[in-house]
């Protein structure tokens, strides 16, 4: 048999994240434009591969995307992507993974682990055979060089370090 290829469905996709604004809530926001592929059948094996496009970030506030595309974070102009390339896909229990991998960053690459569950895999009803998985995980922004903050005058700052990833992602399997 052939090698067998999965591609990203982004019609249903979704790559979120989060960040605690003011110490004291969570400001969500999206990529709408991402690609991935999972290269085999077998996913504890395939390479996984992924690529954002800085541009589509979205907060639902103009004015706080642009800020993020700037240089203070993405830098989008000079740094038009973010990638990542698996290195191990671990059973952790019945659908539980840890998805290790390098993640790049305004070319700054920092490996990192996140934690997916597989939900299968399914034929839609058009015959084409789906693969889900849910995806979660927490990176350092700083980390990455988006270091941009402010101090609050009650302590503390503006936007916490931590980033939260939550991603639900469906994969088409293409003709051989």
């Amino acid at each position: 048999m052939a090698n067998v290829k999965w591609a990203l469905d982004p019609t249903h996709s979704e790559l979120l994240f989060k960040v605690k604004h003011l110490m004291i809530t969570n400001v969500k926001g999206e990529f709408r434009t991402f690609s991935a592929a999972i290269d085999g059948e077998d996913f504890t094996s395939a390479p996984v591969t992924v690529k954002i496009d800085t541009e589509s970030v979205f907060t639902n506030n103009n004015d706080r995307d642009g800020h993020l595309k700037s240089p203070d974070f993405f830098d989008a102009a000079q740094y038009p992507s973010i990638t990542f390339t698996s290195k191990s896909f671990k059973k952790v229990d019945d659908d539980e993974y840890t998805l290790t991998g390098d993640l790049t960053i305004k070319d700054i690459t920092k490996e990192v682990s996140l934690e997916v569950t597989y939900g299968g895999v399914n034929k839609d009803p058009w015959g084409n055979q789906k693969a889900g998985f849910s995806v979660k995980g927490k990176i350092n922004r700083t980390d990455f060089g988006l270091t941009w903050n402010a101090a609050l005058e009650t302590g503390g700052v503006l936007v916490s370090e931590e980033v939260k990833i939550d991603a639900e992602v469906q994969f088409v399997q293409q003709p051989a």
